[in-house]
């Protein structure tokens, strides 16, 4: 077996095999091509496996679904049913929902797509209870150096955090970063060579355009809508103006708020809402949007090695830096002890958090930094929101991540951390 060949174990297997457990259906949704259909037919060798890619296998769905399935249910022992490419049939969610009702044995029913089935907030909302929806999103560094599970949010939202629980980040050098941002993190394209590789990802994005568009709603410019996926690389991790966009796109501002939807729903692009403490009127709540994958994103805009040196444009890697790390971060989010929630934050007076994770009992400030080195300084921000900003009277933790080899702290829960800590294991 060749390198490009070989499996990566996914994180997400241990979360998949519980929804089974709890669960009569389970929808596994994410990017094409980023290995759902591996990952279930590796995990559920019993299962009986159709897919929606095949013209006869959709024809015969749509035509009969509950009576098709019915007849899938009485072949099957066990394992479940797995659907790929779910979202190609408009009739299925409603059919499954039927024969769930009248059968309550777990796991049923593995649905996986490049989006969710069940968009009807009928139908959803009477699956409530016996569906979990998973999303299975690009390779993390962690699942590509066969690692454990990132636990620095965990780790983070302790009472006390201590660097001495973090094991000593692998010592990468800006050279190794910017290799990880331009590899990205599908599993067939990253070993290619980068012309090779680029060249793949700008086909994904097109074939995404032309195909798995149309599972959610007909447009009418897809042209429009490459261009706007265009502009989405060149801003990624920052806000958004929606109406100087929709200037550039010689679009409606309603479409490009459809359009943006679609996008997120494809999961190629990620979006953090602003977090607030209440009604807070000096905050800034526009979101911030992120290129869920910093490779297809480096395609784009046809960046290499060289366009991060000085004379190019070494500040573009600081958005991709960014949207690496809020990358990495929901990636590992399903697997962490709790439930947290990924936010940024900006008040009026323009002090900012890359990153601010909520835990409910506790706010983890993160600030990603694309420098080796680190100061005081870098901590204004992150210290004044928790002592006199919107942080004061909640218990916050702030981390600053950057391209430098040593742990730090700065006293009172600020710790500056490498990069390479985010897959780095962790002793609790």
């Amino acid at each position: 077996m060749t390198k490009q060949d070989e499996y990566l174990p996914r994180h997400l297997t241990w979360e998949l095999q519980d929804a089974l457990k709890s669960a009569r259906v389970v929808n596994l949704v994410g990017p094409r091509q980023v290995g759902k259909t591996t990952l279930v037919r590796d995990l559920f060798q019993e299962g009986r496996f159709v897919t929606l890619d095949d013209a006869a296998v959709l024809a015969a769905i749509d035509a009969d679904p509950e009576g098709q399935l019915a007849s899938l249910s009485e072949d099957q022992g066990t394992g479940p049913i797995i659907i790929d490419e779910a979202q190609r049939s408009s009739k299925l969610a409603l059919a499954i929902k039927k024969i769930v009702d009248r059968n309550r044995r777990k796991g049923q029913f593995v649905l996986t797509g490049s989006s969710n089935v069940f968009t009807t907030a009928d139908v959803a909302d009477s699956l409530a209870g016996r569906m979990r929806t998973l999303k299975l999103w690009p390779l993390s560094v962690a699942e590509i150096n066969r690692s454990p599970v990132s636990r620095l949010i965990d780790w983070a939202m302790q009472d006390a955090p201590s660097l001495a629980q973090v094991k000593d980040p692998a010592p990468l050098a800006r050279k190794d970063y910017v290799d990880l941002i331009l590899a990205g993190g599908y599993p067939e394209t990253r070993e290619l060579p980068l012309r090779s590789r680029q060249r793949q990802y700008r086909d994904y994005v097109d074939a995404v355009v032309d195909r798995d568009v149309a599972d959610i709603m007909p447009i009418r410019k897809p042209d429009a809508l490459r261009f706007l996926i265009d502009q989405m690389a060149a801003r990624t991790a920052q806000e958004l103006n929606t109406s100087e966009l929709a200037k550039l796109a010689k679009l409606k501002r309603e479409t490009v708020d459809q359009y943006l939807d679609i996008l997120m729903r494809l999961s190629m692009l990620t979006k953090l809402s602003a977090w607030m403490p209440g009604e807070r009127k000096r905050d800034i709540k526009q979101p911030k949007f992120h290129f869920v994958d910093c490779g297809i994103a480096s395609a784009l805009r046809r960046m290499n090695e060289r366009s991060f040196e000085i004379g190019n444009t070494p500040e573009a890697l600081g958005g991709l830096l960014e949207s690496f790390v809020v990358g990495e971060f929901q990636r590992a989010l399903p697997m962490q002890d709790e439930d947290y929630r990924l936010y940024h934050w900006r008040s009026a007076d323009r002090r900012e958090i890359d990153i601010l994770i909520d835990g409910g009992h506790r706010l983890v400030c993160v600030e990603v930094k694309s420098a080796a080195a680190v100061a005081a300084d870098d901590f204004k921000h992150l210290k004044w929101f928790g002592s006199d900003g919107p942080g004061r009277g909640r218990k916050v933790s702030s981390i600053v991540l950057y391209q430098g080899q040593e742990k730090l702290t700065f006293g009172d829960g600020n710790f500056a951390i490498p990069l390479s800590a985010l897959w780095s294991e962790i002793d609790f």
